[in-house]
């Protein structure tokens, strides 16, 4: 039971801090439980799927709130450069949210949702289907390389 709730936590908060502007690769977590065959993947696959929205979504938070702090000396973005994330996600609309799992603009992505006032609803929904849908193929892949180096043996 301990061991149960050690991995599936260590999961999560891998997945969790992945979302964020920390680091993290909970793909790689993934795949090693996985391919440990003692864990059910679609469970791996949802609790890798919950912690890495939830980073998301302190991002989303942050970013609701980047207005009190975007003149601030110590804020790391350029007025800039973040005119022109703005810009990018004003073209793309909310169906950039689809694209959130992705390394280096994934963070972003969703921390400039929060500053352009996108509604909770559809932040959750856009980044949880691309986000499941990253997991879902890690496992895919995990679980089909394995299988393969099971049955060519």
């Amino acid at each position: 039971m301990l061991s149960s709730i050690l991995v599936y936590g260590g999961l999560f908060l891998s997945a969790f801090t992945s979302a964020t502007l920390l680091p993290g690769s909970s793909e790689a977590v993934l795949a090693a439980l996985i391919a440990t065959g003692d864990h059910t993947t679609w469970l791996l696959v949802l609790v890798a799927t919950l912690g890495n929205v939830a980073g998301s979504l302190v991002n989303w938070v942050l970013g609701l709130a980047i207005e009190h702090f975007r003149n601030a000396r110590w804020f790391p973005v350029s007025d800039r450069d973040y005119q022109r994330a703005c810009t990018w996600f004003s073209r793309f609309g909310l169906w950039a949210l689809l694209f959130s799992w992705l390394p280096v603009i994934g963070d972003p992505i969703t921390l400039v949702a929060g500053a352009m006032r996108v509604r909770f609803v559809p932040f959750i929904l856009l980044v949880t289907l691309g986000k499941a849908g990253r997991y879902a193929l890690v496992a895919a892949a995990a679980s089909g390389v394995i299988h393969f180096f099971s049955t060519a043996s």
